[in-house]
């Protein structure tokens, strides 16, 4: 394997290319963005600007000039180091005829680069990459994939050692320059600590009063660390679903560390062995399962659901007027049980699935299915194959 065999990602982009006048990539740092955009435009190309390049940054002074008299494919690495640029591309794509295309790479959200959202708003198709996803990496490599997360290298490091090693680098790295590159300046030490308290949510309910008092600081601070975090593509905040059900329904997010390798460097986890006798193997499981079933299913809408009462679904997804239920059994045979009977009928669920690590799949009860966690290399096809 190498850091190009990401053939369905290149699919979409290929497609987005073809459509659009504004393609964005965003993406966590290092997630494999500029590999990926360099299969269009090389690196030495003149239509190539990497914005952490000392000599792009150069040509770029007066970006006008620099951009007008370009044609074919653009590509602006890491746009969040100048998000001046955003009003000049929107000049540059009204044109007609239209002599470039441009791909734009961020390692940060929309909320983030706000200014291109306002000054590209129905000019741009955005589109969201992560690490090696398992239909990548393959169903043989998932307990490797698991353990070191989906970073390309660290997923391809010679060694548990380097690959840890490369984890940690890269934390202490994107703590102490990258998000300060983005304007942000809340000391490094402060949102590490911040970021290792959220270890303790992984799989949780958020509770921003409980986490203000670990870190000796108010609700409002927690807020804008988890935002940020979320912002810079780290941990996820899974929105709960609630509805008039006559029931007394959690209405605050989960939190899950999007990449497990980071979520286990963070806990200290070294090894399989130490994974699977941590107090929270199970819940770096769900986290993973989530994630991956998220990237497969590639939903309109996801969310949980859960009551005070004790029924819950780890995770809800709203894909073309579907409700597609999806429950994350760490066990070697699960059970239909009361919760998800009470989900099925309370939700109205249109399919259930029961993901579990074993290697057969096979029904439960009407509408629902039983699916081993390795079969999300086979992609969307695994879940639309029941659906039918």
């Amino acid at each position: 394997m190498n850091l190009l065999d990401r053939p369905s990602l290149q699919q979409i982009l290929d497609q987005a290319l073809t459509r659009s006048r504004v393609v964005v990539l965003i993406g966590p740092r290092q997630c494999g963005k500029t590999t990926l955009a360099r299969q269009w435009v090389s690196a030495d190309s003149i239509n190539y600007f990497d914005l952490e390049d000392p000599i792009s940054l150069a040509r770029l002074e007066q970006p006008m000039t620099a951009l007008q008299n370009l044609q074919g494919l653009v590509v602006i690495d890491e746009v969040q180091r100048r998000p001046d640029l955003f009003p000049i591309l929107r000049v540059l794509s009204d044109r007609s005829p239209l002599p470039a295309r441009f791909l734009i790479l961020g390692s940060a959200s929309p909320d983030l680069l706000r200014q291109s959202s306002e000054s590209l708003a129905g000019r741009i198709e955005m589109i969201q990459m992560a690490g090696f996803r398992l239909i990548d990496v393959g169903a043989e490599s998932q307990s490797t994939h698991w353990l070191r997360g989906g970073f390309p290298l660290s997923f391809l490091a010679a060694s548990e050692d380097e690959s840890l090693a490369w984890r940690r680098n890269f934390v202490q790295t994107f703590l102490e320059r990258d998000l300060p590159q983005l304007g942000i300046s809340i000391p490094a030490a402060n949102l590490f600590r911040f970021w290792n308290v959220l270890t303790h949510y992984h799989g949780q309910v958020w509770n921003a009063a409980e986490a203000a008092r670990a870190m000796d600081t108010n609700e409002s601070t927690a807020r804008r660390y988890i935002d940020l975090l979320e912002g810079v593509f780290m941990v996820r905040q899974l929105p709960p679903w609630y509805a008039n059900l006559g029931k007394r329904q959690v209405k605050s997010p989960k939190i899950y560390f999007r990449d497990t390798g980071i979520l286990h460097q963070m806990l200290g986890i070294r090894s399989q062995r130490d994974l699977l006798i941590h107090p929270k193997s199970g819940a770096s499981w769900e986290g993973y399962v989530i994630e991956e079933v998220i990237k497969a299913f590639d939903p309109d809408e996801k969310y949980f659901w859960a009551t005070h009462s004790g029924a819950e679904l780890d995770l809800l997804l709203l894909k073309d007027g579907r409700r597609i239920g999806v429950e994350c059994k760490r066990v070697d045979a699960p059970r239909f049980s009361p919760s998800m009977r009470i989900a099925l009928t309370d939700l109205e669920l249109d399919h259930l699935f029961v993901i579990y690590p074993g290697s057969r799949a096979y029904p439960l009860a009407d509408n629902v299915t039983v699916l081993p966690l390795t079969q999300l290399a086979q992609g969307k096809e695994t879940f639309l194959s029941h659906l039918i």
